[in-house]
């Protein structure tokens, strides 16, 4: 003990003078000295001379001593400890004491702040300065010292005239100096916002307050529909009546601006408390859900599949509209733009040489029959409207962006299957004549012509050149192998592209060389005993995107899982399995009767 005591460093008086563990000081173990044990030792050795003087005389004396001085000592490495401990425990208090007061005062971010404020201060005093400039500039140069009248008269005058000038100086300034300042130019200050995290809950509420925003709006519009599908007979009527002796009497602008201000001075009495309910489409009420606070990891990420869902089908929509306003005038589609522009050309040319009062005339008592009864025709017949509304079919038949993808892809392959059809007899001669000179048969140049990234397809998989990817999987299905019979992460999930020939389920490894297929795994599916759809993780929704297979080799099911396209994959995979079990079942029933 007393070697390990020597080894400690501490601070602080002797071993026979230590204070008591609620009077110990501070201490460290990095500011210490090795003098004080040494000393000790020295101590020690004295004590036993002076209490046996005469040496080593008499065993039996010295060994209730040695017992004594044992205890001693243990006691006092005790008190050596716990003042260590304590020591240590402080200063580890204090450290963290010091972390927190370094958190809460950054000196960092004051020095910032400061030199912001400095440099506000330096800009102030640039403007104090130009403003005491401009004020020096704008004011008349100081007049010259008068000279000595002799009358006392002339002098009082020329007194007055210049407090009256400087005050009349002062109150033009005091009153416009304000506005002055106001045009002066500044640099912008470019700000920029901060963008909030993505967050199920700010989502979720954002599309409740678009919902509750555009109400008004659709509430206006359901109105408008009630009111030219004729809903309440007596308001389409009043309102048809109303608006068209508004329209013969040149007065529709103001009737649309008194309709206005009453608009706002209902909203007006609903703000102060009145209950206002006038509308001509009774509305629905809709349940209001209460907000949910403790919610499962399912729910919560079916809420955001609801409200992602939400928003693809609004982004949807408006995007539709937007496109096809701008097909409509970048001349997409000829023969409905041709129709705007002839449409536009005769509207200026009325303009031009009709008055702006017949024409407002004729333009409000259209509105009116357009509004009032053609569309209810036309709502009424859909057939008609498919022959004769000429703004509905022109909108109905302007394409979207996707649309006009799709058609010159449909166009594209017409083209091709027609050019093939073209040279499909040139070519089919020229290929009896190759394969009777060199023979080779469709079948092998067929298996040559489909290659993986990584090469041809039966030289990655070691395959025969006849077995290629059927046509439905020609690029591979994107997915995962999960192989739990592995415990290395390596090779308990591989990404890569899954394959379906005639007689092999084949997956291609994306983290595979060229020139290595150990990472790849070929099955023959005339070996598979069991195929099933399934789900990964059991706390998403939905029925899952995986497939299990289970084959003799394996323990666990091999698990295909995050494929896009699982219904696709299962079904491909599960026809070309059955033909297979059932061409082995005739096989094996024939054989017999053979």
């Amino acid at each position: 003990m007393l070697k390990r005591l020597d080894k400690i460093r501490f601070r602080g008086p002797k071993r026979d003078e230590f204070l008591d563990l609620a009077e110990s000081p501070n201490a460290s173990d990095s500011e210490c000295n090795d003098d004080v044990p040494v000393k000790q030792r020295s101590s020690i050795k004295d004590t036993e001379e002076q209490r046996d003087p005469a040496g080593s005389g008499t065993l039996a004396m010295s060994a209730p001593l040695n017992q004594d001085y044992k205890m001693c000592d243990s006691d006092r490495l005790n008190e050596v400890k716990g003042h260590l401990e304590i020591a240590l425990l402080e200063k580890h208090f204090l450290q963290e004491e010091l972390r927190k007061l370094r958190e809460e005062i950054n000196v960092d971010t004051l020095k910032q702040e400061l030199e912001k404020e400095k440099l506000k201060r330096v800009d102030l005093e640039q403007k104090m300065n130009e403003i005491l400039r401009s004020r020096l500039e704008d004011s008349p140069p100081p007049p010259p010292p008068p000279k000595p009248q002799v009358t006392s008269v002339n002098g009082t005058g020329d007194k007055q005239k210049d407090t009256l000038r400087s005050r009349l100086w002062k109150w033009l300034y005091e009153r416009f100096g304000v506005y002055i300042e106001d045009f002066r130019f500044q640099p912008e200050e470019n700000t920029v916002e901060t963008e909030e995290p993505l967050s199920a809950k700010r989502l979720t509420e954002n599309m409740r307050r678009l919902k509750r925003g555009a109400k008004p709006v659709t509430n206006f519009m359901r109105n408008l529909s009630a009111l030219s599908s004729w809903h309440s007979v007596y308001t389409s009527a009043i309102a048809f009546i109303i608006y068209m002796n508004a329209a013969w009497h040149g007065w529709v602008i103001p009737m649309f601006l008194f309709l206005a201000i009453l608009r706002l001075s209902l909203n007006y009495l609903i703000a102060k408390g009145w209950r206002i309910q006038w509308s001509i489409v009774p509305e629905v009420s809709e349940p209001i859900e209460p907000p949910k606070e403790d919610l499962t990891v399912s729910e919560k990420f079916q809420l955001v599949l609801d409200v992602a869902q939400k928003a693809q089908n609004l982004f949807g929509k408006m995007s539709d509209v937007l496109e096809k306003i701008k097909n409509l005038f970048m001349w997409v589609q000829p023969e409905i733009t041709q129709k705007l522009y002839v449409g536009l050309w005769m509207a200026f040319i009325t303009s031009c040489l009709l008055p702006y009062k017949l024409l407002g005339f004729m333009i409000g008592f259209y509105a009116g029959i357009k509004f009032f009864i053609i569309d209810f025709i036309f709502k009424s017949c859909p057939k008609l409207r498919d022959k004769y509304d000429t703004p509905y079919i022109v909108w109905a038949n302007l394409p979207t962006d996707p649309q006009l993808k799709e058609r010159n892809n449909a166009t594209l392959s017409r083209r091709l299957s027609g050019f093939e059809k073209q040279i499909q007899p040139t070519v089919a001669r020229g290929a009896q004549s190759a394969g009777m000179s060199c023979g080779i048969g469709r079948e092998e140049e067929s298996g040559r012509a489909y290659n993986t990234k990584r090469g041809p397809f039966h030289e990655v998989f070691n395959l025969s050149e006849n077995e290629r990817p059927l046509p439905v999987c020609e690029n591979g299905w994107r997915c995962c192998l999960i192989n739990r019979d592995r415990k290395m992460p390596t090779d308990y999930i591989r990404n890569g592209v899954l394959y379906v020939t005639e007689n092999y389920l084949c997956f291609e490894s994306s983290s595979s060389r060229a020139t290595s297929s150990k990472k790849n795994k070929v099955i023959k599916l005339h070996d598979i005993t069991d195929i099933q759809k399934y789900k990964v993780l059991s706390v998403l929704p939905g029925s899952g995107m995986g497939i299990s297979i289970t084959t003799p080799s394996t323990l666990k099911p091999l698990v295909f899982g995050a494929m896009i396209h699982r219904d696709e994959a299962f079904d491909a995979i599960n026809t070309q399995y059955m033909k297979i079990i059932n061409s082995t079942a005739a096989t094996t029933v024939t054989s017999p009767e053979t």
